[in-house]
């Protein structure tokens, strides 16, 4: 069994892999003061809820956008299962053909998930990874991994509208009844769920007139859930997909 994670700059995505199979998947908030010894308490506290053994696992796999926690985080390992885990980064095979200006630059987080489109979906793919930042990636009929955009997510918006105004309230990241709303809240809702459906919308019309053909859709990232189904394009949920594609990193670079 393999343990992966995704550690990003608001939550950390653990997943436990058994061949192609995800047993279990869990979620921690990423917190930059706790160390090594603390989260492995709390991973192991997870792990020994679902019965999972030190002595089932025999490798991991780790991303990591948060340079401070990836240290922290291969030392919880080791302690956790014994075994060294493999850090998404340079040197590491991966599969996947990087065509970008200084392939180096290109995150953990992003390799990851689109090595796991790549393993998952026929080419091209475009990926729409909602978290902290809504990330869209762009794999072209090649596979070949040729960039996409950046941009501020939904959560992150809505914190900076609430925060940088003084009559907006913080609202729940849901769906109003309609688009055009009477409310306050409302209004908000409806800027932040279809606003954010109808800006991934246009931005896949983007990409695919420069790919100039259609390209498989997919939606991923803790965010997701909230928005993919408001889009006028049909986009399938994977909320697992950079686990996926972490494994795929972790048997390429497994030692046989």
């Amino acid at each position: 069994m393999v343990l992966a994670i995704d550690i990003g700059n608001t939550n950390i995505v653990i997943g436990c892999i058994d061949g192609k199979e995800i047993l279990h998947v869990f979620r921690l908030y990423t917190n930059h003061s706790k160390t090594a010894d603390e989260y492995a308490m709390e991973i192991k506290g997870i792990l020994d809820f679902h019965n999972v053994k030190r002595e089932m696992f025999d490798g991991s796999v780790i991303s990591c956008v948060v340079p401070p926690l990836t240290r922290v985080f291969t030392e919880a390992v080791k302690l956790i299962t014994g075994v060294s885990a493999i850090v998404v980064g340079a040197g590491v095979k991966t599969g996947m053909n990087i065509s970008i200006d200084d392939p180096g630059t290109l995150a953990a987080d992003m390799v990851a998930t689109a090595v796991g489109a790549l393993a998952a979906y026929p080419a091209p793919v475009i990926i729409a990874d909602m978290g902290t930042a809504t990330k869209m990636l762009v794999l072209d009929k090649k596979g070949n991994f040729i960039g996409g955009a950046i941009l501020p997510g939904v959560a992150i918006s809505m914190n900076a509208l609430a925060a940088g105004t003084s009559l907006l309230p913080r609202v729940p990241l849901e769906a109003p009844a309609k688009s055009i709303s009477t409310n306050t809240v409302d209004c908000m809702k409806s800027g932040a769920i279809f606003g954010a459906a109808s800006m991934i919308d246009g931005m896949i019309d983007r990409f695919e007139e420069e790919l100039g053909e259609e390209a498989q859709l997919v939606a991923t990232g803790g965010l997701a859930d909230a928005v993919y189904r408001y889009c006028r394009h049909k986009l399938i949920h994977d909320p697992n997909l950079i686990l996926r594609g972490l494994g795929t990193i972790f048997e390429k670079n497994r030692k046989k």
